[in-house]
C-alpha cells in the first residue's frame, strides 16, 4: 500500500476509472449480444434496430477513450457485415 498522498489518490481515481471502463465495455458487449441473438433469430428488423443501439454504444464509448477508433470501427464494421448477410 502507497504511503504518499498523492499515490493514495492515485490508486483511488485509477480504482473509479477502472469501473467507469468496465460498466461501459459491459453495456457494449450487452449490446454486442443482442444483436448477434437477433440474427441467431433471423429477425431482421429486431437485428437492425439492436445494431442501431449496438453502434452507439460502441461509438459513445469510443468517444468516452474506452475503445481505440479501429477497435470501434472493426466492431461496427463486423456487426454491420453479419446483418447485412442475413438477407
Amino acid at each position: 500500500m502507497a504511503n504518499i498522498k498523492s499515490a493514495k489518490k492515485r490508486i483511488l481515481v485509477n480504482k473509479t476509472k477502472a469501473d467507469r471502463n468496465k460498466a461501459i465495455k459491459s453495456g457494449v458487449k450487452t449490446a454486442i449480444k443482442k444483436v448477434n441473438a437477433a440474427i441467431e433469430a433471423k429477425d431482421k428488423e429486431a437485428a437492425k434496430s439492436a445494431l442501431l443501439a449496438a453502434t452507439s454504444a460502441i461509438d459513445k464509448a469510443t468517444k468516452k477513450g474506452v475503445y481505440h477508433k479501429n477497435t470501434s470501427a472493426r466492431k461496427v464494421s463486423r456487426l454491420a457485415t453479419a446483418v447485412n448477410k442475413m438477407a
